[in-house]
């Protein structure tokens, strides 16, 4: 009887433990049923937030609370420099009036000859040259050369006044820096565009004692050099180094003026009154040479 009792126990605590565990597995179940929906829920919402965004960004970007669109990348600004004033430049030898090339080159009026240049609306240059033969008296020998240089505008390089401006100060530096030149003088120029000097000097020479006077002038995009010189030859005495500079700024107002006229504004200046002492006649000669500045411009 006794062992038919404990035999009873161990069973009642079998079906016991077997319906703790059913239970418990009954309560997992309905734990996770219940878990499902929410774990569905936070799934659905995600997707719907990945959607949202997607759309917002095929769509140009998102939209703040304020309505505003922010891309999330601005876009850099294209460089832009100022457009050159002037775009063409005008016939170099037709710049000076007739009284004025008088002046400078009497006998040398006709003696133009322009400078070859595979683009005649970005550089060009004309020289003249005329000697006044005295026979035992000597000569008086006079060369005159013009020649304009225009920067176009250019985001790399800068706006043409800005090219310009450096060209202009680089020529008045090797006009002041001439091999063998004496007496070098710079003073400014008035009326000649927006900035302008002359550097005059003495240059010996085989020919002769020279006079040199370069004119460096430059309006917004376009500068001008005006490269003039005087020699007294042969037993002559030297012309005055003060009336060929008059002479040299004239020609270059002159100059400045013309690129203004070429482009269909401005009026030229009116010809000098003075004329330069012991200007040359008779026929030209290029046996004097001009200065190592002046060639390598013309």
């Amino acid at each position: 009887m006794q062992r038919v009792a404990v035999q009873r126990d161990d069973q009642r605590a079998r079906n016991e433990r077997n319906a703790q565990r059913r239970a418990g597995r009954l309560r997992r179940g309905l734990v996770c049923a219940a878990a499902v929906p929410a774990v569905a829920l936070f799934a659905t919402a995600c997707s719907s937030d990945s959607d949202s965004a997607a759309q917002g960004t095929a769509g140009g970007g998102s939209t703040s609370a304020a309505g505003s669109t922010d891309t999330g990348v601005s876009a850099a600004a294209s460089p832009t420099v100022q457009a050159a004033k002037y775009a063409k430049l005008p016939e170099p030898c037709a710049v000076l009036s007739k009284k004025t090339l008088t002046s400078l080159v009497p006998e040398g009026v006709k003696s133009g000859k322009e400078g070859a240049s595979n683009d005649v609306a970005t550089r060009g240059s004309c020289s003249w040259s005329s000697l006044d033969n005295n026979g035992v008296k000597g000569s008086q020998f006079r060369w005159l050369n013009i020649s304009f240089l225009r920067f176009d505008s250019d985001a790399g390089r800068g706006s043409g006044d800005q090219q310009a401006q450096a060209y202009y100060t680089s020529q008045v530096r090797d006009a002041q820096s001439v091999a063998g030149a004496k007496n070098t003088k710079s003073v400014p120029v008035s009326g000649a565009g927006d900035q302008a000097t002359a550097v005059r000097y003495d240059l010996k020479k085989k020919e002769g004692a020279f006079k040199q006077q370069t004119v460096v002038a430059r309006v917004a995009n376009v500068v001008v050099t005006v490269d003039y010189n005087g020699a007294g030859l042969a037993g002559e005495k030297s012309p005055d180094a003060d009336t060929l500079t008059k002479a040299a700024e004239q020609a270059a107002v002159e100059a400045v003026a013309s690129v203004s006229t070429a482009n269909g504004s401005g009026t030229a200046p009116s010809s000098p009154s003075a004329t330069p002492s012991q200007s040359p006649s008779k026929s030209a000669s290029p046996s004097a040479s001009p200065s190592k500045s002046s060639a390598k411009k013309s």
